[in-house]
């Protein structure tokens, strides 16, 4: 019974699990999501979508296998055609109720169908249309999973400016996908300073005869660079006609676009060519999707190529486009949008009635859900800005023999051209790797080559220029052939620039008509001319018509003056002016310093510098001022005076040879002076001014407030020369080049005074815009940069020393206290040593005599007094004894013992002699010595001193 129950309630559990489990496990029907595809799969970029699409499906539901949403593709091919591709949009709109349409392939079947999917509401996404004549800002239903052309404008323009090709020739498909790209290259070069001369317009069935003769008139040109951007069969037929012209050699450079670059399999383009690709980084899904891919495409299309099935942009473009679709799907399967019927609504008309379209009800929520998807897909990040896909950076890549290719660099908005992503330009970052170009040449092609037939800039040199002025500038026109030659400094230094330019300027010189160099500007400006070439000088007002190269040569505004000698108008005091006011009282004060530090040294052992005051001041001036004529009769006793005697010397015999020479000079050799001083007295003189014809000069000066009616206009330096002899004129102002050929003919009487101004230099004149000017600017650099130009220079000029206007008029400048002070220094702190050493043996050894009860004052004073006495122990003073006990010295009879007292002085009472030991006589007493005779101490000697050698 037990064994009943159980078997009966396991047959309970079991009926009840199969009616419960079956309906949990069982999933729920996904919805269906219809979506357009139109394409032309008879194309290498339909081949590649017919693959990569189903394939790119299949990967997400297989990652998503629990998706409630489910894409079906509904596909429509419209053989390139545009009225095809817009009845297979009609139709999966209206009777085939699609919410949304991947494609058409091309730009022209993309933008009819996005202005009908615009007015149906109903999102169109493309992954091959990269026209930027079709964009989401014109048709806001329209969204690009794939790059816009003009994207890839700048990075060629870069590249351009990198290798240095300063003309390019763009060669494109004559259609909407080849013509919409060309302005933006356009633009994009032009504000690199890159010339487009010509454009070669190629339509999509051109035949090779007609490919041949394209390249044969770009062949006959100059320029070698050309940017090809066409569909890959027309792009194959181009390159086998470059081969067979002979274009595909050193020299050539060919760059192509992305959208072939992206189908090399379909162009086989030649070795040396370089491209431009969307940047993918490598990863592990990638290459494992590569391989899957590469093995389908062969697949489905049996009869392909195998160069083919290499996954380029192309493919990741569809495969991504897929993904977001299948994404957006599923986001939006939530909502009761995809669970309404399909198709359009509120039409007025059939479902071939375009005008008449109804709306879709999905169609707006999902382009958001379209728009606002991101992930990381098989060509990077998947994110539309604006309706457009957004990608970092280009890669720049070289194409090989083998058909791959290989990368240089890369191209970002943000940090230009680099060997590496993300990283600035810098020396181990900046370069790109290096390239192997056309005829498997490893050197950089110039881009250019002199060419066959090319128009010539029409190049202006100015007529009717003074044969005064032929070093700078000489036009002559060959009565024969009517053709213009130049010479002279200005047409060399253009010559020479446009040689160092990175390509060839064919140019002709042609003459122009007598004109103002203002009106000569103004007719470059409007195209009467392609260039002006002359001593133009640069001002703000002829820059706002044209454009100037840097300047290559410096100008200044200058005065040329007549110049007079005043050597006879000076010459009563001409013997100060040797030095300066400052020299000759610095050199006053150091012959009284010199003769007062040897007075102070000699005074008190030497006889010549004793005596009364008076006498003292005369010996103390005559010494210091005989030393400059060597004169002095005065015997130095002391080493430390002859030690300051002798430097002083050494400075007084410099002082003097200075003074001697400068003072011949200003005797012998002329004074010149300008009869202006400057332009100052100039302009508030009466003096007409003299200007030249074409100069600039008149409006800046009347500018300035010079009255006009002063300023005389003169052709050449001749009527300069006539008009300053004859007193019409008081000055030339011009610039200095002009002044320096005047000088160098007639620099003997004139002279140019100093700067007033500088100009802003001689340049080369060009329309506005003119890519010559940048090129030419840094040639001129070079050209300063190297010794050419200073070999030009001389050539036309002279040397620089032999150039009268760089000359000074004025010589024999006065000698000032600044070319002297290190001697004045020498022999003052020499002096100055001397007598502190004297002074500070002197104090050393008087201190002895001196009584310790004595105040400072008694002490100073008794110091001055010792000072003033002889010294008995110099050797001067010091006389052998006659053998009687007398000491003589001169004839004159000396004591041995001197009295140290004075009437009135703080010594007058009497004290103990150190020599005697008794008390010392008063001043007046008479001492007599042992075995001497009796003498009055106060008895003055013959030179009015007394015995002791003090004063009265």
């Amino acid at each position: 019974m037990a064994g009943d129950a159980d078997a009966r309630f396991l047959l309970v559990v079991c009926f009840v699990a199969s009616i419960l489990l079956p309906s949990r496990a069982q999933p729920a029907t996904p919805t269906e999501v219809k979506v357009g595809f139109i394409i032309d799969a008879g194309s290498p970029v339909g081949k590649i979508a017919t693959t990569t699409i189903p394939m790119a499906l299949e990967d997400f539901y297989a990652a998503y296998p629990n998706s409630s949403a489910r894409v079906r593709v509904l596909q429509h091919d419209s053989g390139g055609d545009v009225v095809a591709a817009a009845s297979a949009a009609l139709q999966l709109m209206t009777a085939q109720g699609a919410r949304a349409i991947l494609g058409p392939q091309s730009s022209v079947e993309s933008a009819f169908v996005a202005d009908l999917a615009t007015q149906a509401e109903l999102p169109v996404v493309s992954f091959s249309a990269t026209s930027p004549s079709v964009s989401p800002a014109t048709a806001r239903f329209f969204a690009r999973a794939a790059l816009s052309d003009a994207l890839q404008a700048d990075a060629i323009a870069a590249l351009a400016t990198y290798f240095g090709w300063r003309r390019v020739v763009p060669i494109y498909q004559d259609d909407d996908y080849g013509a919409a790209f060309v302005p933006f290259l356009v633009d994009a070069l032009t504000a690199e300073r890159t010339e487009v001369p010509y454009r070669c317009a190629l339509p999509a069935a051109a035949s090779n005869d007609a490919i041949a003769a394209a390249l044969l008139r770009m062949e006959s040109e100059q320029t070698r660079v050309f940017v090809l951007h066409t569909r890959p069969g027309l792009a194959k037929n181009v390159f086998i006609a470059a081969m067979e012209a002979g274009m595909m050699d050193e020299g050539y450079v060919w760059v192509i676009t992305d959208g072939l670059t992206g189908l090399l399999g379909s162009v086989d383009p030649p070795q040396g060519v370089i491209g431009l690709t969307p940047y993918v980084p490598t990863t592990t899904r990638l290459r494992e999707v590569k391989k899957r891919w590469a093995h389908r495409y062969m697949r489905d299309h049996r009869h392909a190529d195998p160069a083919e099935a290499v996954m380029g942009c192309y493919a990741l473009w569809a495969y991504d486009a897929a993904w977001a679709i299948a994404s957006a799907a599923e986001r939006l399967s939530s909502s009761d949008l995809l669970s309404s019927p399909p198709g359009l609504v509120g039409g007025a008309g059939g479902p071939t009635d375009i005008a008449g379209l109804g709306k879709s009800r999905s169609g707006p929520s999902f382009l958001r859900a379209i728009s606002s998807t991101k992930f990381d897909g098989l060509g990077g990040k998947f994110e539309l800005i604006n309706g457009e896909l957004a990608v970092p950076a280009f890669q720049v890549v070289n194409i090989m023999d083998n058909g791959k290719e290989r990368g240089i660099g890369f191209w970002t908005a943000l940090h230009g051209l680099s060997r590496y992503l993300d990283r600035g330009s810098n020396e181990s970052s900046g370069e790109l790797r290096p390239v192997i170009w056309p005829g498997d040449s490893t050197v950089r092609p110039r881009g250019w080559v002199q060419p066959t037939s090319a128009r010539k800039l029409r190049v202006a040199v100015p007529g009717n220029v003074s044969d005064s002025y032929k070093l700078i500038l000489r036009p002559e026109v060959d009565p024969e052939t009517n053709e213009t030659t130049a010479s002279g400094f200005v047409i060399e230094v253009f010559e020479a620039a446009v040689r160092l330019l990175p390509y060839a300027l064919p140019f002709e010189y042609v003459k122009a008509a007598s004109m103002p160099y203002d009106e000569l500007v103004k007719a470059v400006g409007n195209g009467t001319f392609d260039a002006a070439v002359a001593d133009i000088t640069m001002t703000a007002n002829r820059s706002v018509s044209v454009d100037f190269t840097l300047p290559y040569t410096g100008t200044a505004i200058a005065m040329v003056v007549p110049v007079r000698d005043h050597r006879s108008s000076k010459r009563t005091w001409i013997f100060l002016k040797p030095l300066r006011y400052d020299l000759w009282i610095v050199s006053t004060a150091f012959f009284l310093f010199t003769g007062f530090v040897v007075w102070a040294i000699e005074h008190r052992g030497n006889e010549d510098f004793r005596g009364p005051p008076s006498y003292q001041l005369g010996t103390l001036l005559y010494f210091g001022f005989s030393t400059l004529v060597f004169a002095h009769r005065e015997t130095l006793k002391s080493n430390l005076s002859r030690f300051a005697v002798l430097v002083w010397v050494f400075v007084v015999l410099i002082l003097q040879s200075s003074y001697t020479a400068s003072l011949t000079s200003m005797l012998t050799v002329p004074q010149l002076e300008p009869t202006v001083a400057n332009y100052n007295e100039l302009r508030w003189s009466t003096a007409n001014v003299g200007i030249m014809n074409n100069s600039f000069m008149k409006a800046a000066m009347t500018k300035a407030g010079f009255p006009p009616d002063r300023i005389k206009r003169y052709p050449d330096p001749t009527s300069f020369h006539e008009a300053l002899l004859n007193g019409s004129i008081g000055a030339i102002v011009n610039e200095t080049p002009y002044l320096k050929i005047f000088l160098k003919t007639y620099g003997s009487n004139f002279t140019m005074t100093p700067q007033l101004n500088r100009t802003g230099g001689f340049g080369f004149a060009f329309p506005k815009g003119s890519p010559y000017v940048t090129d030419l600017s840094k040639a001129i650099l070079k050209l300063t940069e190297s010794d050419e130009m200073n070999m030009i220079e001389r050539k036309w000029f002279g040397d620089a020393d032999d150039d009268g206007a760089m000359q000074d008029g004025f010589t024999s400048n006065s000698l000032s206290f600044n070319s002297f002070w290190g001697l004045f220094l020498i022999t003052g702190a020499t002096s100055l040593l001397c007598c502190v050493a004297h002074l500070a043996n002197f104090v050393a050894t008087s201190r002895r005599e001196l009584p310790p009860h004595l105040s400072w004052k008694d002490r100073l004073w008794m110091l001055f007094k010792l000072f003033d006495d002889r010294d008995p122990s110099s050797h001067t003073f010091r006389v052998k004894d006659d053998g009687g006990g007398v000491s003589v010295r001169n004839g004159a009879v000396a004591s041995p013992r001197v009295a140290h007292s004075e009437l009135g002085s703080p010594l007058s009472a009497p004290y103990t002699s150190e020599w005697s030991g008794t008390a010392s006589p008063a001043a007046g007493e008479i001492e007599l010595a042992a075995g001497g005779q009796e003498r009055d101490e106060a008895a003055p000697n013959p030179d009015g001193s007394g015995e002791n050698g003090r004063g009265p």
